[in-house]
């Protein structure tokens, strides 16, 4: 078995026992990059260079005792929302092109602690903005299981990465299902913890009530291991929330009897594609012969999710980004006359099309005169949402249904029509309007041998019944790499 074939924490185990060094794991990391990146561009930007040096001080820290725990070692990356102290962070835009943070993300800083290695950072949706990884300044990213097809989005060039092998395990964000759609479409597994369960310190915002930090890997153990390490109570964030059990690792059980799992109803009508429907209610037929209790229900209000969604979301964008002006950091327009020409001319440059799109929008709803009739009216039906998930939760330990309504659009059918791309997220949204974790992992393939997306949604801060019912459901299956990934046709 090559290095590359193994999972994020079989990995720490091995450079444990010193079967395999850090350096060695990083060097093949580095290799893959190198080899396959020129077609997927999952990556922005990687540092060879400063990824060995690091594999060598944490094969020391190893050696010494000061690295213990079970991903050291393990190679990683970072999608690029989120802050690297000293490494270019840039959100796939043109006008944060050349930033470099002075301080790094908790969740990073977490990591350090770790000893794990980072390799670089993965290509995103400009800002996060877009479910394809097209609106990325930078160039599109590609499916591994198929070149001509989108990896999802925002976090595409991560669950692109970690499907390529180019990395064991990686950091996407959420914001409206921007980890786990991704992780449907490229065959791997991603998880959404609750609001408040991992620190946005140095998640560069993009809707500051919904954005989530979470780990993108190959399994629902890495998943749940790298989560464990992330997620830590952080006074720089006042909406991090302290749990008193962050051992999500210990829900690694495979037994299901008598967890009640719901499938609304609604998440399998009209929209949703022949083959992911067959695939996802096949899974719920596994975790019921596993002795899982399996009902259909009614989840009230899924068709307002989108527009309470984009609404939200879309203010909170224009609220946030309203900091990239040209002034203290990040591009400038080199001719203008005066202040706010200035402003004008770097925004025009320095944004994408879809971005400028959701500024608009925000502006629009948050103006006078619509404030009332968009925003609040979508914040009271965020509410409402809430409360339906709040009923079915009163009932059910998970909820059940699919992660996209297809398997990956080819490359440029999305991006023609950014209203298809909206609907996309359907499954999804909710989950972060009700600030709910929720995990995507593969439960089968199309006759595009495509891969197919089941997603487990729990109540807030109850991940370890997610992380129980998908670890279950895993055992069931074998993890599945692209060909491209074993150094198959290209």
């Amino acid at each position: 078995m090559s290095i590359l074939d193994l999972t994020a924490v079989e990995l720490g185990k091995k450079i444990k026992e010193k079967e395999i060094t850090v350096v060695e794991a990083a060097k093949a990391a580095l290799e893959q990059i190198k080899a396959l990146d020129g077609d997927i561009h999952g990556y922005v930007s990687y540092d060879e260079e400063s990824a060995l040096k690091r594999a060598e001080e944490v094969q020391k820290g190893m050696d010494d005792g000061t690295y213990t725990g079970p991903l050291a070692g393990v190679p990683m990356a970072v999608k690029d929302n989120i802050c690297t102290k000293g490494y270019k962070t840039t959100c796939s835009s043109k006008i944060l092109e050349n930033f470099v943070p002075t301080y790094s993300a908790q969740a990073v800083e977490n990591l350090i602690k770790e000893g794990v290695v980072f390799l670089g950072k993965t290509n995103m949706d400009e800002f996060a903005m877009g479910s394809t990884t097209e609106t990325s300044a930078f160039g599109v990213t590609r499916n591994p299981w198929d070149l001509e097809k989108v990896p999802g989005g925002s976090s595409g060039g991560s669950a692109a990465a970690v499907a390529a092998n180019e990395c064991f395990m990686a950091l996407g964000s959420d914001t409206g299902g921007s980890i786990r759609q991704p992780s449907s479409y490229c065959g791997v597994t991603g998880m959404k913890p609750t609001y408040g369960t991992v620190s946005r310190y140095g998640l560069i915002a993009y809707g500051s009530s919904l954005d989530q930090i979470g780990p993108i890997a190959k399994d629902v153990t890495d998943c749940a291991a790298l989560l464990e390490v992330i997620a830590s109570h952080d006074p720089k964030d006042s909406t991090s929330v302290e749990l008193e059990d962050y051992h999500f690792t210990d829900a690694l059980v495979d037994d299901v009897n008598g967890m009640k799992i719901g499938i609304p109803k609604d998440y399998f009508g009209e929209g949703l594609d022949a083959e992911v429907k067959e695939a996802v209610l096949a899974a719920a037929k596994k975790l019921e012969e596993k002795g899982a209790i399996v009902e259909e229900f009614d989840l009230g209000l899924v068709e307002y999710a989108i527009p309470a969604y984009y609404v939200i979301a879309s203010a909170e964008a224009s609220s946030n980004l309203s900091r990239f002006d040209g002034v203290k950091y990040g591009y400038r327009a080199k001719e203008y006359e005066g202040l706010h020409n200035m402003y004008k001319k770097t925004r025009s440059e320095g944004f994408g099309a879809e971005v400028k799109r959701r500024i608009m929008l925000g502006s629009f709803v948050l103006s006078s005169g619509y404030y009332d009739a968009y925003y609040l009216k979508a914040l009271r039906t965020k509410a409402l949402i809430k409360q339906e998930f709040d009923k079915a939760f009163a009932k059910y330990d998970v909820i059940l249904g699919p992660a996209a309504p297809t398997t990956a659009p080819k490359l440029g059918d999305s991006l023609s029509d950014p209203i298809k791309m909206y609907l996309s997220d359907i499954y999804t949204i909710s989950v972060n309007l009700s600030g709910l974790p929720g995990m995507s992992l593969p439960c089968g393939k199309d006759s595009n041998g495509m891969p197919i997306g089941l997603q487990i949604i729990g109540d807030c801060f109850k991940e370890k019944n997610v992380i129980r019912a998908a670890y279950a459901f895993e055992q069931t299956r074998t993890y599945e790499a692209p060909e491209i990934a074993k150094g198959g046709a290209r």
